[in-house]
């Protein structure tokens, strides 16, 4: 109830004057949406069932209505879009789990009472900056850093990497399993991870800082140990932001620089200028990622806990 009645008068109750405190602070996303996004949204929507041809002359571009042909291309006849989308998606639950709890784990660390928290704080989030696509545009296209990877990669006799070795000898043994070889991917991609953990660091420390310090008080008093706190008071009251965590790591992976997807997109876009079969290849994208997300949110929030 948003309004309550006094003496023959409406007045807003507390929910109803936060309720519009949240209003206003949407609205300057909601009259930017509907000025600078509704109208190219709805265009490009045009585009996906219409063949896009560009008049040098007149300096402006024509639709032809195609119906389905674009999708039809995407979806049956393009030999990488499918398999582009599948492995990314493969690549994606492999590491989203794995953002998370290293970013869970280094949130609980720098929750901790030490000294220089603030400046160790600030070296974890500056993979947010490092991992910018001004900052991943000079590391890839550095000649000077592929250089030295490619003298890296050929003084290297041994042609693998540790974990690499490591995991032949396991298998050798008898001891690996797809479990372990879980283990060893994550290990080898351990810098593409700490750089995508930042703002989920920042997220989970907020979350950690919001847990009233009585509760451990009072479950040390009764003789929990630390594991028992961590699985019965601090993963629980930090679950809301895990699903937010989720949802933004999932969308933050599907939208990088180096994503092939991505990469397929926009030469399609920018270099052969097909503009119809772009915009498909877009909206594809967009709904496969939209469905992995509801799909997430509907299995995890079953799970999350609300603290009132």
């Amino acid at each position: 109830m948003y309004y309550v009645k006094k003496s023959d008068k409406s007045s807003l109750t507390l929910e109803g004057k936060n309720a519009i405190t949240g209003y206003l602070f949407l609205l300057p996303f909601i009259i930017g949406f509907l000025a600078f996004m509704f109208f190219p949204i709805l265009e490009s929507l045009r585009m996906v069932f219409s063949n896009v041809r560009i008049d040098t002359e007149e300096h402006g571009f024509f639709m032809t209505f195609t119906g389905l042909e674009n999708l039809k291309r995407v979806l049956t006849v393009d030999p990488e879009f499918n398999r582009f989308v599948t492995e990314e998606i493969g690549r994606m639950v492999l590491i989203v789990p794995a953002i998370i709890i290293f970013s869970l784990f280094v949130a609980l660390l720098l929750n901790q009472e030490f000294k220089a928290r603030s400046i160790v704080r600030a070296i974890f989030f500056l993979p947010v900056i490092l991992s910018s696509g001004v900052m991943i545009g000079l590391e890839t296209n550095n000649s000077l850093l592929n250089s030295m990877a490619d003298i890296i990669k050929e003084g290297n006799l041994m042609k693998s990497s540790i974990t690499k070795v490591l995991e032949d000898i396991l298998v050798a043994e008898g001891a690996a399993s797809d479990f372990m070889g879980y283990i060893f991917r994550i290990i080898n991609q351990i810098y593409d991870i700490a750089m995508a953990s930042g703002i989920q660091i920042i997220i989970f420390l907020s979350a950690l800082q919001t847990i009233p310090p009585s509760m451990f008080e009072a479950a040390k008093i009764e003789g929990a140990t630390s594991w028992e706190c961590f699985w019965k008071i601090t993963f629980p009251m930090v679950s809301p932001l895990i699903l937010v965590n989720i949802v933004y790591s999932v969308i933050d992976y599907f939208l990088r620089t180096d994503n092939r997807v991505m990469a397929k997109i926009n030469v399609s876009l920018i270099r052969l200028m097909q503009f119809g079969f772009a915009t498909a290849m877009a909206w594809v994208y967009f709904l496969a990622v939209i469905i992995i997300i509801g799909i997430a949110m509907g299995l995890i929030s079953r799970k999350v806990y609300y603290y009132e």
